[in-house]
């Protein structure tokens, strides 16, 4: 008898020690994760990902389809394409600098950046690993075929506190993202339907010129702004040679954002006229002071323009500016400025997100 329960024990603690082995606990699988971030830093590191992000900054979510390529050492293209309006901008990054491109409006920005060195996008793989990695308060939970982190956000937001990250337990791919707010309600949500590491990729993929024609109807332009983000006005008879004119598309309204910061009111709008931009202007004072500029801007001659890039989660924005700064983007072909001495960047951010779903009026 003595015996028979001997041998028991020992069949009972080598299954126990067999089970043991086939699970990871966070500091194992945050060590894999660096070896995996040693990989995509090497000369082969190369990934491709899809997937649907869905935001929740208006009023109805926001659906848009991402799609990311990205080759070692700083070439990127993150294609972000609005599922409800069927229009798609590019974030583009090679050698010649960063790029938003619109290529169906056949509008363009470029501008001098180290994006996104030290800036968290939420449908970057090395976004994700970097936020794993350094919250030493993470926490971890197996769920079925997935590891799940949940960690400190680290976004330009300063809205966006945490965040849930969802990997496959045997190739550390990302399954989902989400990224929520100081009140646990979830702002960010991406699902990846593909991922996959050590992606074939040609120089062209990064090319502007291609990407740009993708979609395009005409040859490509660059939109040319100063240090403060604001349109150059090019002479008239001095547009660069071999550029086509550009068709006016008409009134748009005056679009209103559907957020205004605490304090702040209306001051006043109204259309400028005999301007073929159809442009707007839009002042808040209270205790922030800013104006929105709202235009359809015509092509403009190639030019960079000093700014950050400004991760707007619908589309990229130009953040430019000193004492007084302004941000930029484009949506549906109408160019947007906010620009303002004492309005914070995070507020801009909001105020951006707002005017995302909003038509003119």
């Amino acid at each position: 008898m003595r015996r028979t329960i001997w041998v028991l024990a020992i069949i009972m603690s080598v299954a126990l020690v067999m089970t043991g082995c086939g699970k990871k606990d966070a500091a194992s699988v945050v060590k894999d994760l660096n070896n995996v971030a040693d990989k995509l830093e090497s000369k082969q590191g190369t990934y491709q990902a899809s997937g649907i992000m869905t935001l929740f900054t208006g009023e109805q979510p926001q659906e848009y389809k991402v799609e990311v390529w990205y080759k070692n050492p700083s070439y990127y293209r993150i294609s972000l394409a609005n599922v409800q309006k069927d229009i798609t901008q590019i974030v583009l990054r090679n050698d010649e600098g960063v790029f938003v491109l619109t290529p169906s409006m056949n509008k363009s920005f470029r501008f001098q950046s180290d994006w996104p060195d030290n800036q968290g996008q939420v449908y970057l793989y090395q976004t994700l690993v970097r936020g794993i990695v350094s919250d030493n308060n993470r926490q971890f939970v197996e769920d079925g075929e997935n590891y799940v982190f949940e960690v400190a956000a680290n976004y330009q937001s300063n809205a966006l506190v945490r965040q849930k990250i969802w990997l496959d337990k045997k190739t550390y791919e990302p399954k989902q993202v989400q990224v929520s707010d100081s009140e646990a309600k979830v702002v960010v949500d991406v699902k990846f339907d593909t991922f996959k590491f050590d992606t074939d990729f040609t120089k062209d993929s990064f090319d502007m010129q291609k990407n740009m024609t993708t979609g395009a109807a005409s040859e490509s332009t660059v939109a040319q702004v100063d240090e403060n983000g604001n349109p150059v006005v090019v002479p008239e008879g001095q547009e660069q040679e071999g550029q086509p004119a550009a068709a006016e598309l008409g009134d748009f309204g005056i679009i209103e954002p559907g957020y205004v910061p605490a304090g702040v009111e209306l001051k006043d709008s109204h259309k400028m006229e005999g301007n073929k931009d159809h442009a707007v202007l839009i002042r808040y004072d209270g205790v922030y002071q800013y104006t929105i500029m709202e235009a359809r801007p015509l092509d403009r001659a190639v030019a960079l323009a000093p700014g950050t890039l400004i991760d707007l989660g619908f589309t990229a924005g130009l953040l430019s500016g000193d004492e007084q700064q302004t941000l930029t983007w484009m949506s549906e072909g109408i160019e947007y400025r906010i620009t303002s001495a004492n309005l914070p960047v995070n507020e801009m951010m909001q105020i951006a997100a707002s005017m995302e779903a909003q038509s003119g009026k």
